[in-house]
């Protein structure tokens, strides 16, 4: 089987956007630098973020397309000017918005390097029709408008916030892709099932708890589980606690009619998992 590569480079389109590869052997492009790309809104401008890297198309997953050219002078103004009409699309929008009285929370607007297209993004908690607000907008603007709904996670990631550890929240800091978190990834690493503790900003659980998971996986794989009964020398046990950082399981048995305590370390357990777990 042929593994062709490609030489390219991760542009991203906005703030912490998923990276997009773009093939381009110019040398003057440099991380950092500013280059006039194809996207699914239209001809953009994004940041090179890595490269120049040689990848093979089978990791890359897609049709990779060419950086156009880095920005020029003449470019950067009709950019800068970009940015300006973007944000003044943004208040028009909310103002319209809430004379229709729609149900929107406006959160940014991009405007496409030819300024065909203005896209508008918003959320919002129920379905919004808003054919009425594209059509007063496409006349404000004399460009085709599009109205874009993100989900409670990219808006929080989108508008910034503060997590419950003090600090500015993952998504709006460095995560550019949104993992899938599940409540089992709070379980197995012994945490009180506290929603409000456990969910972000967003109402949705942490991030957070994916960056962990794996060693509690690992570190937990053939350990009974807290508040299990398991047989130990051949009498029932009641799992009292298991402490991952001490690698210890504590077990009370029952002798002489008294409950005992014993301690068993984690390679009491370990020794008997099945062949190949």
């Amino acid at each position: 089987m042929i593994n062709l590569n490609a030489l390219v480079y991760g542009v991203e389109i906005s703030n912490l956007s998923p990276l997009v590869y773009y093939a381009g052997n110019d040398e003057d492009i440099k991380i950092g630098d500013l280059v006039l790309v194809n996207t699914d809104m239209g001809l953009d401008v994004g940041k090179v973020r890595i490269g120049p890297k040689e990848m093979t198309f089978e990791e890359i997953g897609y049709e990779v397309t060419s950086i156009l050219r880095k920005l020029n002078e003449d470019d950067m103004i009709t950019y800068k000017e970009n940015i300006e009409l973007a944000q003044k699309a943004k208040n028009i929008t909310e103002k319209k918005a809430k004379e229709l009285n729609l149900p929107m929370r406006i959160l940014s607007s991009r405007v496409v390097f030819d300024r065909s297209k203005i896209i508008v993004f918003f959320g919002s908690d129920t379905r919004v029709d808003f054919r009425d607000l594209v059509k007063e907008l496409a006349k404000e603007f004399k460009a085709r408008i599009e109205l874009r709904q993100i989900g409670i996670r990219d808006e929080v990631k989108l508008i910034g916030a503060l997590g419950l550890c003090g600090q500015q929240t993952c998504c709006s800091r460095f995560l550019r892709n949104f993992d899938s978190i599940k409540m089992e990834m709070a379980k197995t690493q012994q945490m009180l099932i506290n929603t409000a503790k456990i969910s972000g900003r967003c109402g949705r659980l942490m991030c957070c708890l994916a960056y962990e998971n794996e060693f509690y996986e690992k570190s937990l794989h053939c350990i009974p589980n807290e508040g299990s009964t398991i047989e130990y020398e051949n009498v029932p046990a009641k799992v009292i606690t298991v402490n991952v950082f001490l690698k210890q399981v504590t077990l009370q048995i029952i002798e002489n009619n008294q409950p005992v305590i014993v301690k068993l370390p984690f390679d009491y357990f370990k020794k008997n998992c099945p062949i190949g777990d």
